[in-house]
């Protein structure tokens, strides 16, 4: 019990950096949107969203031992951006490059640093988790991020267009999720770390 709590913090704690990070990226591209709105913060209550940080993530951990959250997102105005070309997209992959600058610090200390104990524990799901989360806003499905990337360079692609306004697309990304990523994110925490993730092997 404890410990799904302590992860399901993590996860929470990632995703609020996932969100600050994509305000912080359209304030730096001259969006001051997300600044007016209280959203340039770490305080977890200006970015909890009551699906994806708190009953997506609980009910996950609790009844099927994995886990998905996302905190609310952070508005911007592409209209402010000095970059019209790539603004969005430089947006779009600074949440997800947060994940990954987090998973990439923490995993170069469980490598090198002499740790043990709980350190180690704590460590490697803050690694992974991270890790796990940038990968997943990465699939191009709306409304993650990755298909703000995809959005940009194919503006004119209906099936993005049909995916955007169907309700079940994030039901359509979970899935992708739970089939692909967690192999794929524990080979990354293999690349980072230099040991296999919670024992797997590759």
């Amino acid at each position: 019990m404890e410990f799904k709590f302590f992860l399901y913090i993590i996860v929470v704690t990632s995703a609020i950096f996932h969100e600050y990070f994509h305000g912080w990226a359209a304030f730096q591209l001259g969006d001051p949107t997300a600044k007016y709105a209280g959203r340039l913060t770490l305080n977890p209550l200006k970015h909890i969203d009551p699906i994806g940080t708190v009953l997506m993530p609980l009910f996950l951990l609790f009844f099927f031992g994995g886990f998905i959250g996302w905190a609310k997102p952070v508005p911007y105005n592409p209209y402010n951006l000095r970059d019209q070309k790539r603004g969005v997209s430089k947006i779009a992959i600074a949440g997800p490059g947060a994940n990954f600058l987090i998973a990439l610090i923490f995993g170069i200390l469980l490598r090198f640093a002499p740790l043990g104990g709980f350190l180690i524990i704590a460590l490697t799901w803050i690694v992974y988790v991270n890790i796990f989360l940038g990968l997943f806003n990465l699939i191009p499905i709306p409304p993650l991020d990755g298909s703000k990337l995809l959005m940009d360079f194919f503006p004119q692609s209906r099936i993005l267009r049909v995916l955007e306004q169907s309700p079940l697309s994030i039901f359509l990304a979970i899935a992708v999720a739970i089939m692909f990523l967690p192999f794929l994110s524990s080979l990354i925490y293999y690349s980072i770390v230099g040991s296999s993730f919670l024992g797997l092997t590759f």
